[in-house]
């Protein structure tokens, strides 16, 4: 525990050093923005053609559900700046290793190579973290508009949490099988965008074949939480999923190990 936790802080240091990462917080939150304003513009004007509709046939107005059409679609929008945002911080997890030879130290000294690949996944998954607090920024600004549940926002952002640790545990697995950070970006998006296809096909596969390709589709899992209903199979998908990334991530640094040790 003690060397996995120093590895921890070594692997902090080294994100929160790096200018990646501060480019990586600026420009999900950039974009982040840009889609809740455009989320909230189309809210107030929805919001302004129901009070004249109103006020035109003298009639109460019709109640705006600021938890469906406004926060809503913005957890949504957060998963899919995810998964093309993501790739481009974990493409270096164990690239740059690699490229500077800095790698082969690290697998030569007393630590194992799973503390290792859960030190690196856990201070990105905790920079995640960190970059979806500051979204709650603009979330607040959903309570001058309505009353949105917290329990939905909760539940969304657990949601997002594990969204996001799925895409990095994929991220990473291609990030230790290549020192080019461009081939490793270009893979995990691409393992990415075949993933969230996979809901689409869904929908014109035969009923098992469909079914299969919307369970595998980890954004088909966050609709629940989007909606501010916690399933535990969901957490199960999650969970599952991310251990299969750092395990394949173990894997294929243990190989490297193996074949440098022959």
């Amino acid at each position: 525990m003690k060397a996995y936790l120093a590895l921890l802080e070594k692997e902090l240091k080294i994100v929160f050093s790096s200018p990646i990462a501060y480019v990586f917080i600026g420009l999900f939150l950039t974009i982040a923005g840009f889609f809740f304003y455009n989320i909230m513009a189309w809210f107030d004007r929805i919001s302004m053609q129901s009070m004249a509709y109103a006020q035109m046939y003298r009639m109460p107005p019709q109640p705006i559900n600021v938890n469906m059409m406004a926060l809503r679609p913005f957890f949504h929008n957060l998963t899919i700046i995810a998964l093309f945002l993501l790739p481009g911080f974990t493409m270096r997890l164990f690239a740059e290793e690699k490229r500077q030879g800095t790698l082969e130290l690290l697998e030569t000294s007393p630590i194992t190579n799973w503390q290792l690949t859960l030190a690196k996944f856990t201070a990105a998954w905790i920079l995640w973290g960190i970059t979806l607090a500051l979204t709650g920024i603009l979330v607040g600004m959903l309570f001058f508009f309505g009353n949105p549940e917290v329990g939905q926002i909760l539940s969304g952002y657990l949601g997002m949490f594990l969204v996001g640790g799925a895409f990095i545990a994929i991220g990473m697995w291609f990030s230790t099988m290549t020192e080019n950070q461009i081939v490793a970006f270009i893979s995990a998006l691409g393992a990415n965008l075949v993933l969230l296809s996979l809901g689409w096909l869904s929908n014109f596969a035969g009923e098992t074949l469909g079914k299969l390709f919307a369970n595998i589709d980890p954004i088909a899992h966050f609709d629940d939480f989007a909606k501010g209903v916690i399933d535990t199979k969901h957490i199960v998908f999650y969970a599952s999923f991310i251990f299969m990334g750092i395990f394949l991530s173990f894997m294929s640094v243990e190989s490297a190990r193996w074949r440098g040790s022959r």
